[in-house]
């Protein structure tokens, strides 16, 4: 039986990019672990979906540390007595510090709702309607000192309508969010992510078929 990844994942609020992993997991789509859930609010319905499966959980308060370099050493430190070998960070509305990133160098993931490096941090979706751009996404990287500028493992493009909403487009990116970062854990647990300078290449992988999308649609 081989070896499965070790992961833990950071979450503040609803889950759903938890969920997919878990169902990845169960699917046996996902060769991987969670060891642990942590979630820095108390309130969140991640942690409800967690205990459902029955998988470790913890409550860490960042409003109870004086610092945010103590609050992330206290979280590494739960991750690595859980033996996690892979931290994903779903839906974890806190920034890094070098303590926590020294701690899980390139072995921190993320998902970013836009194609980076468009529209980092918070609002990205309504961000980008009010740019008026044709096609929006979500991009799976690892983290880094800055926020949301790490190495792209992968990325989902979806079309932007004339009539969305920061609440549709959401929607929208959302579903990709659910099917590229269960696939990126899995490209991390085959060891097929080579990092080169800030690109990560992904090893023995097909190649897309090279086709433009346009949007709106050409005519002629």
């Amino acid at each position: 039986m081989e070896k499965k990844l070790n992961i833990g994942v950071l979450v503040s609020g609803s889950g759903s990019n938890l969920q997919s992993i878990i169902d990845h997991i169960e699917k046996g789509l996902l060769d991987a672990e969670i060891k642990i859930v942590i979630s820095n609010n108390p309130d969140a319905f991640a942690l409800e979906r967690a205990k459902k499966r029955h998988l470790k959980t913890m409550i860490i308060d960042h409003r109870g540390f004086e610092s945010r370099e103590a609050f992330d050493r206290t979280t590494a430190s739960v991750l690595k007595e859980n033996s996690v070998e892979l931290v994903a960070m779903a839906g974890f509305m806190r920034l890094l510090s070098p303590v926590f990133l020294d701690a899980f160098p390139m072995r921190i993931m993320n998902i970013h709702p836009a194609l980076l490096p468009s529209f980092p941090g918070l609002e990205a979706q309504k961000r980008a309607l009010e740019y008026g751009v044709k096609f929006a996404g979500c991009t799976v990287h690892f983290a880094d000192k800055d926020a949301d500028s790490g190495p792209i493992i992968i990325q989902s493009v979806v079309p932007v309508f004339d009539d969305d909403t920061e609440e549709t487009l959401a929607a929208r990116i959302l579903r990709e969010e659910h099917k590229i970062y269960p696939q990126a854990i899995q490209y991390y647990a085959e060891g097929r992510i080579e990092i080169h300078g800030r690109k990560a290449h992904i090893k023995n992988v097909s190649r897309i078929e090279e086709k433009a999308l346009h949007n709106p649609p050409i005519i002629f």
